[in-house]
């Protein structure tokens, strides 16, 4: 997704190309059909083109928060502060202090608003 967000449309073996390592123009094949069948991805066949184009079907703000609910429940037990713990481990330096102080900020301005979730 981050692909075709950046690109705007895409076939798949232009994907491919973009990739690490790239992988196999299957592989990635069965990747968009995994992406369109969950409603994130668009495909269709443009007139007098042999491959398919791809595009993003949801804004990115959506599927950030998609993809976000699916990490919490599947390795957060759907607790945002176990994310949070495991961003913030100082063993793990994920999270510079410029970024604490900017996320400081974020829950700051949240609790002002009177904005839980």
């Amino acid at each position: 997704m981050d692909i075709l967000f950046r690109v705007g449309e895409a076939t798949a073996a232009d994907i491919q190309q973009e990739l690490p390592d790239e992988p196999g123009y299957s592989a990635v094949r069965a990747l968009l059909k995994v992406l369109v069948d969950k409603g994130l991805a668009s495909v269709e066949k443009p007139e007098g083109m042999r491959q398919l184009v791809y595009r993003p079907a949801v804004p990115v703000r959506q599927a950030r928060k998609s993809a976000i609910k699916r990490m919490l429940s599947t390795f957060f037990s759907g607790s945002p502060s176990e994310l949070v713990a495991n961003l913030l481990d100082p063993t793990e330096g994920m999270v510079s202090e410029e970024e604490r102080a900017r996320i400081r900020q974020l829950i700051d301005a949240r609790s002002k608003k009177g904005g839980g979730t």
